[in-house]
């Protein structure tokens, strides 16, 4: 019996969404990504998920660790810019 197999790039379209903190954009996983992940958890918490759902979870763990890596870089870039700054351009923000 073959499992298909979900890749997380399945989700790129309706499975993220950008949401802005501090003027700063960052992916997250839609509401009902989230909801649909937080199913499958329960499910292999009770020992209950088929080998489809099996999959299913851990492309969306795979894509929770993608978003998670882009985020970091994000947030990297930003605190590097800052760090960056001349005191002129600082004072000019005032």
């Amino acid at each position: 019996m073959a499992i298909a197999v979900v890749k997380p790039s399945s989700w790129l379209e309706n499975g993220i969404v950008v949401t802005k903190v501090n003027n700063l954009n960052f992916f997250k996983l839609t509401d009902e990504l989230q909801a649909r992940m937080q199913e499958l958890v329960d499910g292999k918490q009770a020992d209950s998920l088929t080998p489809e759902q099996a999959a299913e979870l851990e492309a969306i763990g795979e894509l929770i660790v993608i978003v998670t890596y882009m985020n970091g870089m994000i947030a990297n870039e930003a605190q590097q810019s800052q760090e960056n700054e001349t005191w002129e351009q600082k004072l000019d923000k005032n």
